[in-house]
């Protein structure tokens, strides 16, 4: 059995690993990746709209990785509406680029869940084998944070150098809309934040491998006197 204060090492790393998987999980199935503001640009060059008046054409957009919606405003008030990636739009952005995202975040749960059963494993018991122990989980924790930092990437790399936002904000549209603004919002925070936790736990089985020097106490010396000893 492991000693108590590596137990509860161990312990607070499979949490962290289960934090981070719910992290993940919650980023990927919410629409809130970036949002942005869309200027209807053929209806305002339409009518020579000034600075003023420009405020009647911009809308919202929203979007994550399989689905997002959009506000269109082109003078005759907004019009909402909403939209999958998949299977019709994802035609349309960079194919590859996008489901690696998505394959890359598919990496970081298996491996969280992993790195959450290893930990349980040496916190209960001293593992015989040493990929079972803190190198394993050391390993696993590497390899979760790695993907998502390579998920988080590639999405950064599709929305600034393939203009992931442009592209879907003229999907399917008549009139041509230009992006004003762009912003990361919670969800790709979230998987920011699931790196960060592997790299807690790195720092957690760091930790846990140091020999911290036990403190002795000092044997009490026997008193002994000449009474004692003739008796």
């Amino acid at each position: 059995m492991p000693g108590c204060f590596k137990q509860t090492l161990f312990a607070s790393a499979a949490l962290v690993s289960f934090v981070s998987f719910l992290l993940i999980v919650v980023a990927m199935g919410t629409p809130k990746w970036m949002t942005g503001k869309i200027l209807c640009k053929t209806g305002a060059d339409l009518v020579n709209a000034t600075d003023p008046e420009l405020v009647k054409f911009i809308g919202d957009i929203h979007y994550g990785l399989f689905r997002g919606g959009k506000i269109r405003q082109c003078g005759l008030g907004g019009r909402p509406s909403k939209f999958t990636i998949f299977p019709h739009m994802v035609k349309k952005l960079n194919t590859g680029l996008h489901v690696m995202v998505i394959m890359f975040l598919c990496g970081a749960i298996f491996f969280s869940l992993v790195s959450f059963g290893f930990c349980i494993l040496n916190a209960v018991k001293v593992p015989y084998r040493a990929i079972k122990g803190p190198a394993g989980v050391c390993l696993w924790n590497f390899l979760a944070g790695g993907f998502v930092v390579l998920a988080v990437t590639s999405f950064m790399a599709a929305v600034k150098l393939h203009h992931l936002t442009e592209r879907i904000a003229n999907f399917r549209e008549i009139f041509l809309f230009v992006i004003l603004e762009e912003r990361f919002e919670d969800c790709f925070w979230l998987c920011v934040a699931s790196a960060t936790t592997h790299a807690v736990n790195l720092l957690l089985i760091a930790i846990s491998g140091i020999n911290f020097p036990k403190i002795k106490t000092k044997p009490e010396e026997a008193n002994v006197t000449a009474e004692d000893i003739m008796y």
